[in-house]
């Protein structure tokens, strides 16, 4: 289907949750002289959240690129921290200790990663398991507009690679495409009173390892919360309301909501 009709249904799927009464507006900031420390908010992503899409070098290190509407949301309450990699990161010398990128976070957000390492995979894992807050998301396809070429390292990664730790929690993740195009654009209603606008959305399903510690949100199988450890990994099978402002409500205020839900 071309991306002006995805783009056409995913619109009428919004008007059917802002219809339904929910709650897009602007939560409202304190006034930076009030305003609390901000929680640090570990980030990684291959969608353009945290730098504008296609930003070269010279831009980013200059910070002359604007920000993307995501990271203006987000930053209104949390300090981001930019991750590459999640596992601990070799000295520059031999006996030089190791890095690791997680120390100190409590929460971190994976939305629509790249793919994640085997080292990557068992460091989130511990974290987690030692208290740790993770939102992962995950979305068998993407539905925004990247003026980018396929392979090129820039463009996020349109269809989700499922990191093997999902099934060690004792979640799976797919993807079903109904036949009747207008039936994969639609809405889930979230813990919280959050409203959810779907565009092409996977399924996610509970496996035998995770009875008694996963749960779908109810009525819908595009989210799940785990308790694993001593901390919580949530799950969602859908990145559209990362990826289109119409999405988000005003300033973001619909996606700082559900991060805000989720890591509390």
């Amino acid at each position: 289907m071309p991306r002006r009709r995805n783009r056409a249904l995913f619109a009428a799927a919004v008007l059917a949750v802002l219809a339904a009464g929910c709650e897009l507006a602007p939560t409202g900031a304190a006034a930076p002289d009030s305003a609390p420390a901000r929680a640090r908010l570990g980030l990684m992503t291959s969608l353009p959240l945290y730098w504008p899409l296609g930003a070269g070098v010279a831009d980013i290190a200059a910070a002359s690129a604007p920000l993307p509407w995501q990271r203006s949301a987000l930053e209104q309450v949390y300090a981001i921290e930019p991750l590459d990699t999640l596992s601990p990161i070799p000295g520059l010398t031999p006996d030089a200790p190791e890095t690791d990128p997680l120390a100190g976070l409590t929460r971190i957000a994976v939305i629509q990663p790249r793919g994640l390492s085997p080292a990557d995979n068992v460091a989130l894992d511990d974290w987690v398991r030692a208290g740790g807050r993770l939102l992962m998301v995950l979305d068998p396809l993407l539905t925004g507009e990247y003026d980018l070429p396929l392979g090129d390292p820039r463009r996020p990664t349109d269809t989700a690679l499922i990191p093997p730790v999902v099934a060690r929690w004792g979640l799976a993740v797919s993807h079903s495409v109904a036949t009747d195009e207008a039936a994969n654009y639609g809405s889930a209603s979230l813990p919280g009173g959050i409203g959810l606008p779907l565009a092409h959305p996977g399924r996610i399903a509970i496996l035998p390892e995770g009875a008694g510690q996963c749960a779908l949100a109810e009525g819908s199988a595009v989210m799940a919360t785990c308790r694993i450890g001593k901390g919580t990994v949530t799950l969602i099978a859908d990145a559209a309301l990362f990826e289109h402002p119409e999405a988000a409500g005003e300033g973001g205020a619909a996606l700082r909501r559900l991060v805000q839900t989720v890591l509390q």
